[in-house]
């Protein structure tokens, strides 16, 4: 029985990628029946089995990075990509020369090149493919980078199965360090150096699935979730120190009509737009600007008094206008604007968020009556 299943799934569409990948699935299914053999000759077959693994796989690798050069694949993309490839043969030679040391070897060779194959397809591979369908139809190398970075939010379930994996390997670890034979104190410190570089990838691994819990994976800026945290944080403490906090409410002007003219894609790149412009007019690194919902976005200033919360709304108000982005159906300006309400206030009490908002939501109202394309304070 094959250890791995070819689908429909693992098809990226591009037609010599597809192939290659089929080939090294084949590969790896006959290295896998080469190890459980019980012939004589298992261990000779497994060695010849395991080149034929490692020289197709560099030969593929060198196709994939080629074809991403011809196809005019943005950097990054490519700098990530031949890292993974680099990383993988690196991995599997380690494993392989080593192999005589693990606990239960082939178990652990197949595991590792099964999840790697798979991760490697259905992870960098199709994304590779959707950025040369993008490029090929006309968008450039850097946008369709970006797009597949903002749009598919599976960041998360990625770093998801890096932490799987790195528990498995975690576990091996112990279970061969457990089994140390007479060279007991030189494989501790090898096993213990091993351990250390893997403890330190899953708190790597930890600290960019919390990151990935605060941002909004369109706009990537703070979502609602982590902003009603940091807000009821900043109460607190203004509260406790009796100093001014300060809020943002930011409305685009006419959003669902720009929706309605220009399409949800458009609507979508626009408010990317007014998040990098926002966060453009904040000058220091304790301001939050945060996704509170929708068009809405909102930002959190601490320490700052009324001139200072009007100041940045004004800035606010300025950046997004200077973006030019036509707006044929807003009655505010031909152009992309915002309505902003900026508060600040002493809060009177420690849990003051509601109150602060409510101000902020009052003063973004008064915005919008008055024209919008503008910023004003609330006066209690």
């Amino acid at each position: 029985m094959d250890t791995f299943v070819w689908d429909q799934n693992f098809v990226t569409g591009l037609p010599q990628v597809d192939e290659q990948h089929h080939r090294l699935v084949n590969l790896f299914n006959e290295f896998s029946h080469s190890l459980f053999l019980s012939d004589a000759n298992r261990k000779t077959l497994a060695t010849d089995t395991f080149e034929r693994v490692l020289d197709y796989t560099r030969y593929h690798f060198h196709d994939e990075e080629t074809l991403m050069r011809t196809a005019g694949v943005d950097p990054r993309h490519v700098h990530a990509h031949h890292a993974m490839h680099k990383q993988f043969v690196a991995q599997v030679k380690s494993m392989w020369e080593r192999r005589n040391a693990m606990a239960d070897p082939n178990e652990s060779l197949v595991g590792f090149l099964t999840s790697w194959l798979s991760l490697h397809i259905l992870g960098i591979d199709q994304s590779l493919a959707r950025q040369i369908k993008l490029i090929r139809q006309g968008m450039s190398a850097a946008s369709a980078f970006e797009r597949e970075t903002l749009a598919n939010d599976n960041g998360m379930q990625a770093v998801l199965k890096l932490i799987n994996n790195l528990y498995h390997v975690l576990s091996l670890q112990n279970t061969e360090l457990a089994q140390a034979n007479q060279h007991l104190e030189q494989r501790v410190a090898q096993r213990t150096l091993e351990l250390e570089k893997t403890n330190k990838e899953l708190e790597q691994a930890y600290v960019q699935l919390e990151a990935y819990s605060r941002v909004d994976g369109l706009l990537q800026i703070a979502n609602r979730k982590y902003f009603d945290t940091r807000l009821r944080e900043a109460c607190a403490s203004a509260f406790r120190r009796k100093q001014a906090l300060g809020l943002l409410m930011i409305d685009v002007d006419f959003f669902k009509r720009y929706n309605d003219s220009y399409g949800h894609q458009a609507g979508d790149t626009c408010l990317q737009a007014v998040a990098r412009a926002v966060q453009k007019a904040l000058t220091r690194s304790t301001d939050l600007a945060a996704r509170y919902g929708g068009e809405e976005l909102a930002v959190i200033l601490p320490d700052t008094d009324e001139a200072g919360v009007i100041a940045v709304a004004e800035r606010v108000v300025a950046e997004v206008s200077a973006l030019g982005l036509p707006h044929k159906a807003s009655d505010a300006a031909p152009f992309v604007t915002v309505s902003v309400g900026a508060v600040s206030q002493v809060p009177t009490e420690k849990e003051g968020a509601l109150s602060l908002l409510g101000q902020a939501d009052a003063a973004l109202y008064s915005a919008k009556d008055s024209g919008r394309n503008r910023s004003v304070l609330y006066k209690s």
